[in-house]
């Protein structure tokens, strides 16, 4: 388990009380969990995403991400249909671990509200609410 401060939380994203970090690219977000949600769940064994094109609100369970320790689900930041989901996680779930900002995202929605996205936490809140 890494401390809070090796955490890996960069400033260009958005957090989530569920650990789920949010960031626009273009007029879409990309989505995934965060340094320290990796961190906690070990090796990430299979991670269960929804179809292209499916709707979520705000809050609601989108998926869910297996580690040998637990199943957890996961929270979408903000409301939005999917545009994309990560094909590579389907093979090559750990890519969540190794590299949970870049090669590991999970969704790529199109938000109701782009604003809402800069309304998430910042890296100092989330932080914060880690306890750091």
């Amino acid at each position: 388990m890494k401390t809070l401060e090796e955490l890996n939380l960069p400033e260009s994203l958005r957090y989530t009380v569920e650990h789920v970090w949010a960031r626009m690219d273009g007029d879409e977000a990309v989505i995934g969990i965060s340094d320290f949600a990796q961190d906690q769940l070990g090796e990430i064994a299979f991670v269960d995403l929804p179809e292209v094109g499916a709707r979520f609100d705000a809050n609601g369970e989108f998926g869910t991400v297996e580690s040998l320790k637990s199943v957890n689900q996961l929270f979408m930041p903000v409301s939005g249909e999917v545009a994309a989901v990560n094909e590579e996680l389907e093979s090559t779930p750990t890519l969540v671990n190794v590299s949970p900002y870049d090669q590991g995202w999970m969704i790529r929605i199109r938000p109701d509200d782009v604003s809402a996205v800069a309304a998430l936490w910042d890296a100092a809140a989330y932080r914060k609410h880690l306890g750091a």
